[in-house]
C-alpha cells in the first residue's frame, strides 16, 4: 500500500512539474486573462485603420486633440526668455548651453550645436535622450563633452556604442538641439529639498567620490519615480504630457534660432528620447522627419512580462481606448518616419514590436505613402550604436537634405 501511494505521489509530482514547466508564468498571476481580454477589446476608435476618415487632415487634428486631451498638462504660458550661458568650440561646430524657460516655475537646459560655415538657415534635428535610470545626466549622454566621470563614459559605451550622435549630427551639417527632459540633468529633483526620510538609505548622495554620488543619485531617482507619479497623477496631469510638452517648448527655442530653416526640422532619440521622439512627431505638425529608436509596440501585446521594466514615464490613462503607440506616431503620416527595433530588446516582445511596425505600415500605405515609412532591425540589445546610428542619420540627410 505503501509502494502504490508512494507511486501516486511520485506521478503527481512528476504532472506538477511538467505542468509548471508549460504553463506561462504572467506578471499579473491569475489576473492577467481578465486584464489582457479588456486590453484586447478596446476599440482604439481613433485608429486611422478604425474606419474610412473622410479626410487626412480631419483625423490628424481630431487624434492630435485626443491625445493632449488624455495627456491633461497646458500650463500658463511662460516667455522663452533664452540666455547662453557656455560657449565651447569643438571640431565642426560650436556647442552652446542655454537655459529658457518650460513654464512659469520651470527652466531646462539645453546643448545648442551650430555647424560651421552656415550660410542660410539650415535643417534641425531636435535630438532627445534617453531613460537609461541614468537621471544625473540629460544631454549629456547624447553629447560630447569635457572631463566626463567614468560612470557616464560607460554609460555611453553600453547604449551608443561609445559616440555620441548629437555632435555627429552636427558634424553633417544639421542644427541640432539637445533639451534636458523633466527629472533629467538640469530638471533633475533637488535632493535637499526633499525629506530626510527618502535619503536616509542612500548614503552615497553626499560622498566626495563623483562616481559613486552619481550612482546613488541614480538609485535615488529610480525609486522615488513611485513617489513622483504618485502625485503627478494625484494632481490631475500625466508624467508623458510634462515631458511632451518640454518637447514642444524646446521646439520653439529652436524656431526662434536664424541658423535654422523652419520647413526643415526633425526629431530623434533613444528609449525614452525614441518615444517622445515618436509623440513629438505625431502631435507637432512643425517636425517634418522622425527616427525612433528603440520605442515602437503595441501597449496591448506588453502585458505579460514586458512591463515590469518600464517607467511610470509612458503612462497615459485610457489611450489605448482611443490610440494605440503606433497609431500616435502616425499622426505624423505622410511624413516620413523610421523605426528602429533591436531584436534582442527585453523591454518588447519581438511579437509586440513586429504588430506595431505592421500597424504603421497598413496606415502609411492606406494613405499612399509606403515609401515614407520605413523599419530596421538589428540584433542587438537595448541600444543604438554606430552603425543604427549611421543607418538614421542617412534617414534624416535623405529628407531634410532635399
Amino acid at each position: 500500500m505503501k509502494q502504490v501511494i508512494c507511486i501516486l505521489l511520485f506521478s503527481f509530482v512528476q504532472i506538477s512539474l511538467q505542468l509548471s514547466a508549460h504553463t506561462p508564468l504572467y506578471d499579473l498571476g491569475q489576473f492577467y486573462p481578465e486584464v489582457q481580454e479588456y486590453a484586447n477589446n478596446r476599440s482604439m476608435s481613433g485608429s486611422y485603420l478604425a474606419k474610412d476618415w473622410p479626410e487626412l487632415e480631419q483625423w490628424r487634428v481630431q487624434g492630435r486633440a485626443k491625445m493632449m486631451e488624455l495627456l491633461s498638462f497646458s500650463p500658463s504660458p511662460a516667455p522663452l526668455n533664452p540666455e547662453i550661458t557656455e560657449t565651447v568650440k569643438k571640431d565642426g561646430y560650436i556647442r552652446y548651453k542655454v537655459r529658457y524657460n518650460i513654464t512659469p516655475q520651470r527652466k531646462t537646459e539645453a546643448f545648442l550645436l551650430i555647424p560651421d560655415g552656415l550660410t542660410k538657415p539650415a535643417p534641425a534635428v531636435i535630438a532627445l535622450h534617453d531613460h537609461g535610470g541614468f537621471y544625473y545626466y540629460g544631454k549629456e549622454k547624447i553629447t560630447e563633452t569635457e572631463n566626463q566621470p567614468a560612470i557616464l563614459k560607460e554609460f555611453i559605451n553600453d547604449a551608443y556604442g561609445g559616440r555620441t550622435y548629437a555632435d555627429e549630427l552636427a558634424r553633417h551639417g544639421f542644427v541640432v538641439l539637445c533639451p534636458d527632459a523633466f527629472y533629467f540633468g538640469s530638471q533633475r529633483i533637488e535632493t535637499s529639498l526633499l525629506p530626510e526620510s527618502f535619503l536616509r538609505d542612500y548614503p552615497d548622495l553626499k560622498s566626495s567620490d563623483k562616481n559613486k554620488s552619481i550612482a546613488a543619485f541614480n538609485n535615488f531617482c529610480n525609486s522615488y519615480e513611485n513617489i513622483m507619479a504618485r502625485y503627478i497623477f494625484g494632481s490631475g496631469t500625466t508624467w508623458p504630457g510634462i515631458l511632451f510638452h518640454g518637447d514642444r517648448v524646446s521646439v520653439d527655442y529652436l524656431l526662434t534660432r536664424p541658423e535654422v530653416d523652419p520647413a526643415r526640422i526633425g526629431c530623434i532619440g533613444l528609449s525614452i528620447g525614441g518615444f517622445r521622439s515618436a509623440h513629438l512627431f505625431g502631435l507637432d505638425p512643425r517636425i517634418s522627419v522622425c527616427v525612433d529608436a528603440g520605442w515602437m509596440t503595441s501597449y496591448s501585446r506588453q502585458l505579460d512580462t514586458h512591463l515590469r521594466h518600464h517607467t511610470w514615464m509612458i503612462y497615459v490613462p485610457r489611450q489605448l481606448e482611443f490610440l494605440d503607440l503606433p497609431d500616435v506616431v502616425s499622426l505624423g503620416s505622410p511624413k516620413p518616419l523610421m523605426i528602429i527595433n533591436c531584436k534582442k530588446d527585453g523591454l518588447y516582445s519581438v511579437d509586440a514590436m513586429k504588430s506595431a511596425e505592421e500597424k504603421i505600415g497598413a496606415i502609411y500605405e492606406k494613405i499612399n505613402a509606403p515609401d515614407h515609412f520605413i523599419a530596421k532591425w538589428y540584433d542587438v540589445p537595448h541600444s543604438f550604436n554606430t552603425g543604427m546610428q549611421d543607418d538614421a542619420i542617412q534617414w534624416l540627410e535623405k529628407w531634410l537634405k532635399k
